[in-house]
């Protein structure tokens, strides 16, 4: 049973694990790895090339998703390769995680998270690599766990109409070759228009300014748009109120947890607006035709992907070290010449010894990377110094497990009056084949309202204070206050006190209410210039590689994606650095509308001119 307290950690050790539900007691890598095998056949012929020596031997730092994702890649090309990994389970914050004391009957633990984890239809890379995970049952593998959601909830406070956003593609898009700018900014007036009341002026200047970020060259986003904070770019701060909230707040802070006077227009533009939403409904650069905007899994994460995951891994050779600290990536002489690392959990003592290995891909969160990189390092390649300027901050949940099933809609809710950037999502509906009584905790809980946290710094409403000020069970009770503020007005109850049973936040979060709160599961945020700072997969260290959401990539935003695509350019880098003949992994890039290259080239030459963009009327 989950009371109205916070779980405790017996011990230092974090709680979860890479837990065996019931549902896949047996499933191993077995059979379905058949199929996996049979889809690897081009790159497991080319990596018979190595039989005649042993393989090349790779230590990945972290096993999160950026780590597992590099451990896959290289696996599947027959190199050897050890993960070793901070905590006693894989997955980073994309895990799931066992509640203590809560399992009953034979039941599994109830679940809990670090936050919801969501797969935008625009991701390409990271399900290319849960389709090779194998799934019993699932022809596609890990990625026929996913789940389309098809309704946004835009939730307003003091009693203002919400804001339902269907999330299905368009039922007549636009051909090919024939979307043209005047029809986009129809498209995205009626929206406005129907969906919001802000003024026609207001409406018709964002659809104007959407106009000209997609019509930017990419010299002038990387330059001009990288440089200007999107609150800046959409004049949100001479426009209403309202403007402000749903256009720069709603697209920022609650989606990304960076804040819209500071976020980078280059990043909120291409991924949040263009990816997301626009190319989206448009199902354009899609992950296939079954994929729509918003996507999540049919069960808790570790049950439907991380755990298969790790037990592919496993099939292909890949060993893990568990409960281990990276302290030190050790140089001398041009190259890596070693990683200490401590051992961690009861009995371990904090042993250090040096691990070794041909090749090394840092996988570790920024925060964590830039600590293990020592001076003769960072002197061998400066863009490592650059790292320090980069930024993370809190986007951490909290799970609140329900007597009665409230999946409020059927997607993510987004509660745009919340102080604290509050979104959420009702997990139950869309775990298919399980019944939460009957498989998790004691029997009582019928569902799980998953609930983050982007803004810890704002007063609330109940005590005046901060996330970061409050206690855990203050965090708790502002934040239910919070979701009751926007879900339960306009005439409608939707939370009662009485209906919860329990919360559960993860562990990583400690010291709340004290002088020093801290958060080791942090997020990259994405201020103005910040893409200036982020490294390349490859350095000038000839055996190191960087891994992680951090690294540029092209969907230039910290996200399970972008950790992902960056393990493919760390994977590519090596295989250069080694000389090898297996294939290098494809990397799919967000969409680029051919319709309107032609505009884009005539903004390069205005841009070289030092012209504004030719919609950008100021």
């Amino acid at each position: 049973m989950t009371t109205e307290h916070p779980p405790r950690p017996a011990s230092d050790a974090p709680l979860g694990g890479a837990t065996r539900r019931r549902f896949l007691a047996g499933a191993g890598a077995g059979a379905g790895a058949v199929t996996g095998l049979l889809a690897l056949s081009t790159t497991d012929a080319a990596a018979t090339t190595r039989t005649a020596l042993p393989a090349p031997h790779v230590a990945v730092l972290g096993g999160g998703v950026s780590g597992l994702s590099a451990a896959q890649e290289l696996a599947e090309r027959g190199y050897r390769v050890t993960v070793y990994e901070y905590y006693d389970a894989l997955g980073g914050k994309a895990r799931s995680m066992d509640v203590p004391g809560t399992a009953a009957g034979g039941r599994a633990p109830l679940p809990g998270e670090h936050g919801f984890r969501f797969f935008p239809g625009f991701y390409r890379n990271l399900p290319d690599a849960m389709r090779r995970i194998p799934f019993p049952g699932n022809a596609d593998g890990v990625r026929g766990n996913l789940r389309n959601g098809t309704e946004a909830l835009f939730a307003r406070a003091d009693g203002r109409p919400d804001l339902h956003v269907p999330l299905r593609r368009v039922t007549t898009p636009p051909d090919l070759g024939s979307l043209t700018p005047s029809w986009l900014r129809d498209q995205l007036l009626s929206v406005l228009d129907l969906g919001t009341r802000l003024p026609a002026h207001e409406a018709a200047y964002f659809a104007g300014r959407v106009l000209v970020h997609l019509t930017s060259c990419d010299a002038r986003r990387e330059d001009q748009w990288e440089r200007t904070a999107w609150w800046d770019f959409i004049r949100a701060g001479e426009m209403s109120p309202e403007y402000g909230t749903l256009l720069g707040v709603g697209l920022t802070r609650n989606l990304v947890a960076t804040r819209a006077e500071t976020a980078s227009t280059r990043t909120v533009g291409r991924v949040i607006v263009e990816a997301l939403l626009l190319w989206g409904l448009l199902g354009r650069g899609m992950d296939g035709p079954d994929a729509d905007i918003d996507r999540v899994l049919n069960a808790p994460t570790s049950e439907a992907w991380i755990d298969p995951w790790e037990r592919y891994l496993r099939s292909r050779g890949v060993e893990f070290v568990l409960g281990t600290e990276v302290r030190e990536i050790a140089y001398e002489a041009g190259r890596v010449t070693g990683v200490r690392v401590a051992e961690r959990g009861p009995g371990a003592g904090g042993r250090v010894r040096t691990v070794h290995a041909d090749h090394y891909i840092c996988a570790l969160p920024v925060e964590h990377a830039r600590r293990t990189w020592g001076p003769a390092l960072r002197a061998a390649d400066p863009q490592l110094a650059r790292c320090d300027a980069l930024t993370t901050d809190w986007m951490t949940g909290v799970m609140f497990y329900l007597r009665t099933p409230t999946p409020v809609v059927h997607g993510h809710v987004n509660c745009l009056d919340s102080p604290w950037s509050v979104t959420a999502i009702g997990q139950a509906q869309f775990w298919d084949g399980r019944d939460f009584a009957r498989d998790y905790g004691d029997g009582r809980a019928r569902d799980c309202l998953s609930a983050i946290i982007s803004e810890w710094d704002k007063p609330g409403i109940l005590y005046g204070k901060t996330a970061r000020e409050c206690t855990r069970e203050e965090v708790v009770a502002e934040l239910w206050a919070q979701l009751k503020d926007s879900l339960n007005d306009s005439g409608k109850t939707t939370l009662t006190d009485a209906d919860r049973l329990g919360w559960f936040m993860d562990p990583a979060v400690t010291g709340l209410g004290g002088p020093d709160p801290q958060n080791r599961e942090q997020l990259l945020v994405h201020p103005t210039g910040t893409w200036y700072h982020r490294p390349t997969a490859r350095t000038r260290v000839p055996n190191l590689f960087l891994a992680g959401d951090y690294v540029r990539t092209d969907v230039d935003l910290a996200t399970m994606e972008g950790a992902n695509e960056s393990a493919r350019h760390a994977v590519n880098a090596l295989l250069d650095a080694d000389g090898s003949a297996a294939p290098r992994c494809h990397v799919f890039e967000l969409y680029r509308p051919p319709e309107f290259e032609p505009l884009k080239r005539v903004d390069e030459l205005r841009y070289g001119l030092g012209l504004p963009n030719t919609f950008d009327l100021g």
